[in-house]
């Protein structure tokens, strides 16, 4: 199992509202770069403020950074995230199962969704004040079915699709350190080599989807994601670019 990487804290709860709620709280208090988990949560959110259901023993942590880059490169390592959350997923599970990523924000395992990302950040003159990037899970269970929206890909659960059984602290000790290495790279080199890895593990690159937002629908062939971190869609009009939707496969 991964040590603990150096200039990252560390923080247990028993309980609390959400991570990202505690991520506000806390966040003018810290010097650095702190890790929330909790082993329950009553009040998780996910996506356009949706419920975040999760079952016992899966794990909800956020992770609060204090960028210094503008906030549309700042809101860049939600690929970072991705990357680390996919690296530590087969680095405990020995490598069995197909994992992918899709974009914006979630990891697929053998086709069903095994976690998801949410970031939220409070603003300051000229930047960002606080980063917090939320992140859930399903290590011991997948949350049931019924609570899906419509064309939603079926959730999936480490345990179920690899019969890997870890405890959230540890998952998070593997998960801190494949995030720190890949912020090293993104803050080191920029965006490029991350959207490079993380198009190399792109689920339905080259294939047709659906982007949907609150006011339209998109369908055309994934062609890639920009160096904005924008979906790039070829379609019966063209070419378009879509800084932000729900993906339907």
């Amino acid at each position: 199992m991964s040590d603990w990487p150096d200039g990252y804290g560390k923080r247990i709860l028993a309980e609390v509202d959400s991570t990202l709620n505690e991520a506000a709280r806390i966040a003018p208090s810290l010097s650095g770069p702190e890790w929330i988990l909790a082993h329950r949560q009553t009040a998780a959110r996910g996506r356009r403020g949706r419920a975040w259901a999760n079952p016992a023993g899966n794990l909800s942590a956020t992770l609060v950074l204090f960028p210094e880059e503008p906030p549309g490169q700042a809101a860049l390592r939600s690929f970072v995230a991705a990357l680390a959350l996919l690296r530590a997923c087969e680095a405990v599970s020995d490598g069995r199962g197909a994992f992918t990523l899709k974009w914006p924000n979630d990891v697929l395992l053998n086709g069903g969704k095994l976690a998801g990302i949410l970031l939220e950040s409070a603003g300051r003159a000229g930047g960002i004040a606080h980063l917090a990037i939320g992140m859930g899970v399903n290590l011991a269970a997948a949350p049931p079915v019924e609570a899906l929206e419509p064309g939603a890909l079926a959730p999936v659960s480490l345990a179920g699709e690899t019969g890997t059984r870890i405890e959230p602290e540890a998952f998070l000790d593997e998960l801190a350190t494949a995030y720190a290495g890949l912020e090293r790279q993104f803050t080191t080199y920029g965006f490029a080599p991350i959207r490079t890895a993380w198009l190399a593990r792109a689920a339905r690159l080259g294939e047709d989807i659906t982007a949907r937002t609150v006011r339209s629908e998109t369908r055309g062939r994934f062609e890639t994601v920009d160096e904005h971190g924008n979906l790039v869609l070829t379609t019966a009009d063209g070419r378009v670019t879509i800084p932000a939707a729900d993906i339907y496969f």
